[in-house]
């Protein structure tokens, strides 16, 4: 073969390959799905070819199929095995509701932040008498530090807490006139307000499905009934959201709350009279061992030596 064959090879462009999918989705465990974004996921096919010309999906949407077959049957399987559970949550708990009291988006919204590390009974009792003194946000926002501290000091962490709820109310009354806006792009950026606060206002306050709350107790059953893989918050969130219609978002979360809190406990969940037990894969539960008790064996006599007197001595 001739150089200038060779060159003329080596320079041929390289067959496009279908690329490979990432091993932890194509081989995920059943009732436990990482939903990759939709980028990753989008099966579009252009309108005109020539747009997306290096495309390796374009090219062979066949081989991209039979490598995505089975992703989708596993995030299928998910969302079949989410939707059992919902159910089931759904028939034992009908009437679940937040358990923090409020009449106002504005008293949710400080009972939440109250709420972080504390029992949701510890902070009904600390508002009863707060949102009697304090009844507006330019209340809070003009309220004496020390006092507030000392009226929310039960709650844990009370001067964190005081010092967020005085500027989330200064922010309040200066860019929307005291009112709690109803939208998560700007209740996020609100000081001491989370994507779960503002999950817990939106959803319970103004019934508006943003999104999943996820706290300790949604954080621990989600992951024992095998719906994430993950401990993050945020990426608990974005699982459950992708199995969950969004019209069982609100609900589901104080649903789970309520089962974390009577059944599924933290550390010796009641396995035995839990609704959930038939589909729960009890990802994490450590099983009681059984106690082994060894037979005991049949004592045996032992046979009595007889002494010899010896004959006296003369």
């Amino acid at each position: 073969m001739k150089k200038g064959d060779r060159t003329q090879e080596t320079s041929r462009p390289a067959r496009r390959s279908v690329p490979n999918l990432p091993a932890q989705l194509v081989a995920a465990p059943s009732f436990s799905i990482l939903p990759p974004s939709s980028e990753s996921l989008s099966l579009d096919m252009p309108s005109n070819g020539s747009e997306n010309r290096g495309c390796c999906s374009c090219e062979n949407p066949i081989a991209l199929n039979i490598r995505l077959g089975p992703l989708v049957a596993v995030i299928a399987q998910a969302k079949r095995h989410a939707g059992r559970v919902a159910k089931l949550l759904a028939e034992e708990y009908p009437d679940a509701k937040c358990a923090l009291e409020f009449r106002t988006p504005l008293q949710l919204l400080i009972a939440t932040i109250l709420s972080a590390q504390c029992t949701d009974v510890r902070v009904n009792l600390v508002t009863k008498d707060l949102f009697r003194r304090y009844r507006t946000a330019d209340d809070f926002a003009r309220a004496d530090a020390q006092e507030l501290e000392q009226q929310i000091k039960s709650t844990g962490f009370f001067r964190n807490k005081a010092k967020n709820i005085q500027a989330c109310c200064r922010r309040l009354v200066d860019e929307s006139d005291g009112e709690v806006p109803a939208e998560l792009e700007r209740l996020v950026k609100l000081p001491g307000i989370g994507r779960k606060t503002a999950n817990v206002v939106l959803g319970t306050a103004f019934g508006i499905a943003s999104g999943v709350v996820v706290d300790t107790h949604v954080s621990r059953l989600s992951q024992r009934l095998g719906l994430t893989k993950h401990k993050d918050p945020v990426k608990i969130e974005r699982d459950l959201m992708s199995l969950l219609p969004a019209t069982e978002w609100v609900d589901f979360s104080h649903r789970m709350i309520h089962h974390g809190r009577r059944i599924c406990l933290a550390r010796r969940p009641k396995c035995e009279i839990c609704r959930l037990g038939k589909i729960c894969p009890r990802v994490g539960v450590a099983q009681p061992k059984a106690i082994k008790t060894a037979p005991k064996a049949a004592k045996t006599a032992k046979p009595v030596k007889k002494r010899v007197r010896s004959a006296p001595r003369i």
